[in-house]
C-alpha cells in the first residue's frame, strides 16, 4: 500500500505482469492519504422560505399547464391523422361497395332480359299461356309508394275433418 501511495505507478501493475521498475528514492509527486471522516447531519433544521416555494409552486404549475397544452395539441394532431386514415378507408369502401353494385345491376339487367327467360322456358318445355289462363293484375296506381292490399277472390276452404 505504501508503494501505491509514494509510488502510484508500481501499484498498477497487472496480474501476471512484473510491476514497473523505478529507481528506488526517486519521489514523483505528493503523496494522496484520505481520511474518512463522519459528518452527523442529524440536528440540522432546514429553513423553509416561503418566497423559494411560491416561485417553487409556480413554476411548477406553469410547466404542467404548458404541459398539458402540449398533450392537447398532441393529441388533436394525431386524432386529425387517424382521422383521415379512416376517411380514405371509408372511401375505398364506398367505392369498392359502388362497384359491387354496379356489377350486380349488370347482373340483374341481363337475368331480367325476356328473350333469355323466353329461351329458358322453352328450354324447360314450358308455353306461353293461352286466354283465359292469366289475369292482369289492378295496375290502378301506378305509385311504388303507396300500399296495396292483397285480395283473393276465388279461395275455398275444405275442411279436413269429416
Amino acid at each position: 500500500m505504501a508503494a501505491g501511495v509514494l509510488y502510484p505507478t508500481l501499484g498498477q501493475a497487472e496480474w501476471g505482469e512484473p510491476a514497473a521498475v523505478q529507481p528506488r528514492g526517486m519521489f514523483i509527486g505528493t503523496p494522496e492519504i484520505y481520511f474518512a471522516k463522519r459528518i452527523d447531519n442529524s440536528r440540522v433544521i432546514k429553513i423553509t422560505d416561503p418566497k423559494r416555494r411560491r416561485e417553487m409552486t409556480t413554476f411548477g404549475i406553469t410547466l404542467a399547464v404548458l404541459f398539458l397544452l402540449a398533450m392537447v395539441y398532441l393529441w388533436q394532431h394525431f386524432s386529425a391523422i387517424e382521422y383521415g386514415y379512416k376517411i380514405e378507408q371509408l372511401k375505398a369502401e364506398r367505392d369498392t361497395i359502388a362497384e359491387t353494385n354496379r356489377a350486380l345491376s349488370l347482373e340483374e339487367a341481363s337475368l331480367k332480359d325476356p328473350a333469355r327467360i323466353e329461351r329458358l322456358a322453352h328450354e324447360l318445355g314450358m308455353q306461353r299461356p293461352v286466354d283465359g289462363q292469366w289475369q292482369p293484375m289492378d295496375n290502378a296506381s301506378t305509385d311504388q309508394a303507396t300500399p296495396v292490399m292483397a285480395k283473393a277472390n276465388t279461395i275455398m276452404v275444405i275442411s279436413g275433418m269429416q
